[in-house]
C-alpha cells in the first residue's frame, strides 16, 4: 500500500508569490522572500511534493514562470509539479525541460482531451495532474476553470467521471469555497467522486492546521492532502505538521535528516 503524502502549494502571480482566500490574490513576497522564509533545502524534509501553480490573470509570463520554477528545483530535492496556462505539448516541455517532474493542467482538461492524450503520449501519464477548482452553488457542485473566473458546463459529478478515464496520473481537487480559510477540508466535496476512482486524489482547500490534515488522511478515498496556506506553515510549521501526523501514527515517508545534510555537504565539497 503506497504511503499518504502531505504536500505543500505555492501559489505565484505576475513574479511574485501570493496568498488566495476564495480565488482573491494577495501579494506576499518574491522569490528571494520565499527562499529566506521556506529555505526548501530543509521544508523539503517536511513535505512529500511542492506543486508550484501560476495563477496570473490574463496573459502569463511562462520563460519567468519557469525560471522561478528551476531557482527552486535546484535546492528542492522532493518531486515538484508546476502548471498554470498549460495548453500544449510545448508549453508542458517548457516545465519539465526546467526542473518540474509533473505537469498541471486545469482549464485543458475541459477544453482538449485530445491534447492531454499527446503529452501523456510524449511524456506518460504519471507526468500529468488535473486540477480542478469547485464550488458550491444553488445548482450544486460546479467546476470553474480559468483560474475560477469561468464556469464550465459540467457538474463536478460528471467531470470527474470523464477526467477519470483520460491519461492523467493524478486530481487535484480544490474547493474555492474554503480556499485560503484555514477552516478545514470541505468534505462533502467527496460525495462527488466516482464509485471506481482509479486516479490518486489530492485534495485541497482550507487546511490550515496538522488537525485539518489529519482529518483528510485518515479518508480512504484521498491518497494526498494539500495546503498553500503560507502564514500557517511559516518557519517551522510545516516541519511541527509533519511530526505531530508521524505521532499520531500516519503512514508517511521519514528521513534522516542528519545523513541526507552530510551527504549535501560531501557533494557540495567534491564540486
Amino acid at each position: 500500500m503506497l504511503k499518504k503524502r502531505v504536500i505543500f502549494t505555492l501559489l505565484y502571480k505576475d513574479g511574485f508569490f501570493v496568498l488566495s482566500r476564495n480565488f482573491r490574490l494577495q501579494k506576499v513576497g518574491d522569490l528571494k522572500w520565499l527562499k529566506k522564509n521556506y529555505n526548501f533545502g530543509q521544508t523539503a524534509f517536511s513535505i512529500d511534493e511542492l506543486i508550484i501553480l501560476d495563477v496570473s490573470r490574463g496573459e502569463k509570463n511562462q520563460r519567468l514562470f519557469c525560471d522561478h520554477v528551476k531557482s527552486l528545483t535546484e535546492e528542492c530535492f522532493i518531486p515538484i509539479a508546476a502548471g498554470g496556462g498549460i495548453n500544449s505539448v510545448n508549453s508542458a516541455k517548457m516545465l519539465l525541460h526546467n526542473g518540474a517532474d509533473k505537469i498541471v493542467i486545469n482549464s485543458l482538461a475541459a477544453k482538449d482531451n485530445d491534447e492531454i492524450s499527446k503529452i501523456a503520449s510524449e511524456f506518460g501519464s504519471q507526468s500529468i495532474v488535473v486540477s480542478i477548482d469547485v464550488m458550491k452553488t444553488n445548482e450544486g457542485y460546479q467546476v470553474f476553470i480559468e483560474n475560477g473566473e469561468k464556469l464550465h458546463d459540467e457538474y463536478l459529478k460528471d467531470y470527474l467521471k470523464r477526467v477519470n478515464k483520460l491519461p492523467v496520473g493524478e486530481i487535484y481537487l480544490n474547493s474555492i469555497d474554503k480556499d485560503g480559510t484555514g477552516q478545514g477540508f470541505q468534505n462533502e466535496i467527496l460525495q462527488n467522486l466516482p464509485n471506481h476512482m482509479s486516479i490518486p486524489l489530492i485534495f485541497a482547500g482550507g487546511a490550515g492546521n496538522h488537525k485539518h490534515l489529519a482529518e483528510g488522511l485518515k479518508n480512504n478515498s484521498i491518497d494526498a492532502v494539500a495546503t498553500a496556506n503560507l502564514f500557517n506553515f511559516v518557519g517551522d510549521g510545516l516541519k511541527k505538521a509533519r511530526d505531530n501526523l508521524l505521532l499520531e501514527g500516519f503512514d508517511l515517508a521519514e528521513w534522516d535528516i542528519s545523513t541526507a545534510n552530510s551527504l549535501k555537504l560531501s557533494c557540495q565539497e567534491k564540486l
